[in-house]
C-alpha cells in the first residue's frame, strides 16, 4: 500500500515535469511564430494551450485525492503541496507563451517587432526556454543546486527587459506608439515566463531541504 502510495507521488511529479516541458516548448514555438511571423506556428501553440491546462487539472485532482485519501505528512505533504503550487505557476508560463503567440496571429502578416527590438527578443526567448527546460529537469532529479543558479539566467532576462526600456525610450526610437506597447507589454510576458520558472525550481528546494531558498519572489501573474 505505501509502495503504491510512493508511486502516486513520482507520478505527479512526472507530470509536473512534462507539463513544464510542454510551456517550454511553447514559447519556443510562441518565439519563432513572433520573430519569423509565423502563422503556423502561432496556431500551434494557441491550439495546444489547452492541453497544458488539462495536465494541470489532472494533477490538481490527483493531488488533492491524495491529501484526502492519504493524510500526508512531513515530506510527502511537501512534496504535495508543492506540486499544487508548481502546477499552476507552470500554466502561466503556458498561458505567457499564448500571449506571444496570440501577439505574432493578431499582426500577421507583419511582424510585430521592430527590427530594433528582434535581437533581444531572440535572446530572451533562449533564456526562457532555457529556464523551463532547465526546472523540467529539476523537478526529475530534485537538484538543489542546479535549482540555485537558475538565479543567473533569471538575472540575465531581467537585465534585458530592462534594457528594453532604454531603448523604447530612446530619442532615436522611431518605431511610433504602436510598436511600442507591443514590445513593452511582450517584454513584460517574457520577464514574467522566466519568474514563473525560478518559482517551480524553488518548490523543488522546498520538497528537498523544507524551506523556502531567499532568491527570486513569488509571481502572482
Amino acid at each position: 500500500m505505501r509502495e503504491a502510495y510512493h508511486d502516486q507521488l513520482g507520478q505527479l511529479a512526472d507530470q509536473l515535469a512534462d507539463m513544464c516541458g510542454m510551456a517550454g516548448d511553447a514559447m519556443e514555438r510562441a518565439t519563432a511564430a513572433l520573430l519569423q511571423a509565423d502563422l503556423g506556428l502561432a496556431e500551434q501553440v494557441i491550439g495546444d494551450d489547452a492541453k497544458i491546462d488539462d495536465v494541470r487539472a489532472s494533477i490538481e485532482e490527483q493531488a488533492y485525492a491524495l491529501l484526502a485519501l492519504q493524510a500526508p505528512v512531513a515530506t510527502d505533504l511537501r512534496i504535495v503541496l508543492a506540486v499544487i503550487h508548481a502546477a499552476e505557476s507552470v500554466e502561466r508560463m503556458g498561458d505567457l507563451a499564448l500571449h506571444v503567440a496570440k501577439a505574432a496571429r493578431r499582426r500577421h502578416p507583419n511582424h510585430v517587432l521592430s527590427d530594433t527590438v528582434q535581437p533581444y527578443f531572440a535572446e530572451m526567448g533562449r533564456i526562457a526556454v532555457e529556464l523551463a527546460r532547465e526546472a523540467t529537469d529539476i523537478i526529475r532529479t530534485q537538484d538543489v543546486e542546479r535549482a540555485r543558479s537558475l538565479e543567473d539566467a533569471d538575472d540575465a532576462m531581467d537585465d534585458l527587459h530592462r534594457h528594453l526600456f532604454t531603448v523604447i525610450m530612446d530619442k532615436d526610437w522611431a518605431h511610433g506608439v504602436p510598436s511600442a506597447v507591443d514590445t513593452t507589454l511582450l517584454g513584460r510576458f517574457y520577464e514574467r515566463f522566466a519568474d514563473h520558472a525560478v518559482s517551480v525550481a524553488k518548490r523543488t528546494v522546498f520538497v528537498v531541504t523544507g524551506r523556502m531558498p531567499g532568491y527570486g519572489g513569488e509571481v502572482d501573474d
